[in-house]
């Protein structure tokens, strides 16, 4: 080599920032360079250099090939063909797509990556895929091996479009403290114990708790809430049949507004959620005066997401319920302290959804005329 060339290879191996492989390179090239003396045996400079023997044949092959270009030498290599291409065609992916779609086999419940490639094998028309590759194929925003379960109503439905706007134009209303409205709704509740006491956090630790558990029973938690106000009331019973329900409008009518003519009452329909359910658990004159107390509102079929109530319950899982509690008492005290928390701030809710919004937004629930 030139003394320009050993002056260009001693600045690739001392500055600036190059790949790892062009350096290491660029010392085989100095290290085998005859015109500034002899050179040590191959197997020295190896080891010297951290590298193999073929990895020194390889480097003196390459500069003997380039003619002595040492630039060459070091440079990366350019593919001389074409990378191969990809088995996933067009074609293929929708076929992957198609399949992933289709009714799983019998015993399986959804689409696997594992089952799809195995499927996939068997398949002539398309060429053999790991699961990985499968993967990759599937991860769009279809994403069709997976599935989510939300309610979808049905279309043109007029009896959810008209219970959808009533239950709208209640939440238009201004606030009245004569006729306030209250939504109500209630979610069942696992009660669960500890079998070892979990640890709690600390310096370079998460809190732990044991995955086994035990049962305690089941409940049923009651929400109600006036979203205007900022006032909500939460209670768990130990079941929600007729009467308890009947218990809990009592009490919304009796203790919580008294001294209120109509409460606007706003809930799904649940089969305990009637008029019904008062006449079960009370005589009928009592019955009729707690009916005649309460304006209803039934959210629609399948559009439970019209209850302001829900919100209440999110929010109450998220900040209360997120742990086990193995008693019902002590569930009840947990709930008092959250609805007492949560009402001292008087946090509101401000629905926006108004019924000019579901015209245009949800207009395939509207009956074409």
């Amino acid at each position: 080599m030139t003394a320009q060339d050993r002056e260009g290879l001693v600045r690739v191996t001392t500055t600036g920032v190059r790949p790892a492989s062009m350096i290491m390179r660029a010392r085989v090239l100095l290290a085998l360079d005859t015109s500034v003396g002899e050179v040590d045996s191959k197997e020295v400079i190896a080891a010297r250099l951290g590298v193999s023997g073929e990895t020194l044949r390889l480097v003196a092959k390459r500069f003997a090939e380039t003619g002595g270009d040492v630039h060459a030498t070091i440079a990366r290599k350019k593919r001389d063909l074409p990378p191969v291409p990809s088995p996933v065609t067009g074609e293929v992916e929708a076929r992957l797509i198609a399949m992933a779609c289709s009714q799983p086999p019998q015993g399986h419940t959804r689409w696997s990556l594992r089952l799809l490639e195995k499927h996939v094998a068997l398949a002539e028309d398309i060429p053999d895929l790991d699961h990985s590759t499968i993967g990759r194929v599937l991860k769009t925003e279809l994403r069709p091996h997976l599935r989510k379960c939300w309610t979808i109503p049905p279309r043109a439905n007029a009896e959810f479009a008209a219970r959808m706007e009533d239950v709208l134009a209640v939440y238009a209303r201004p606030y009245d403290p004569a006729r306030p409205v209250v939504c109500m709704d209630e979610k069942p509740y696992q009660l669960l114990d500890h079998v070892r006491d979990p640890l709690p956090a600390r310096p370079g630790h998460d809190a732990r708790q044991d995955s086994e558990y035990i049962r305690c029973g089941t409940c049923s938690i009651f929400v109600w809430t006036e979203p205007l106000r900022g006032w909500r009331r939460v209670q768990a019973l130990s079941q929600r049949t007729r009467t308890d329900w009947a218990s809990q409008v009592k009490q919304l009518l009796s203790v919580d507004y008294p001294d209120t003519e109509t409460v606007v009452l706003v809930m799904d329909n649940l089969n305990t959620h009637s008029i019904a359910s008062l006449y079960e658990a009370f005589e009928p004159q009592e019955a009729f005066a707690l009916a005649q107390r309460l304006e209803i509102h039934h959210t629609p079929r399948h559009g439970s997401w019209l209850n302001i109530a829900e919100i209440e319950l999110s929010a109450l899982t998220r900040q209360c319920l997120d742990r086990r509690i193995s008693d019902l008492g002590i569930l009840n005290t947990e709930l008092s302290a959250w609805q007492n928390a949560t009402n001292t701030d008087q946090r509101q809710v401000n629905w926006q959804f108004t019924t000019h919004d579901a015209r245009i937004k949800l207009r395939h629930l509207y009956p074409k005329n």
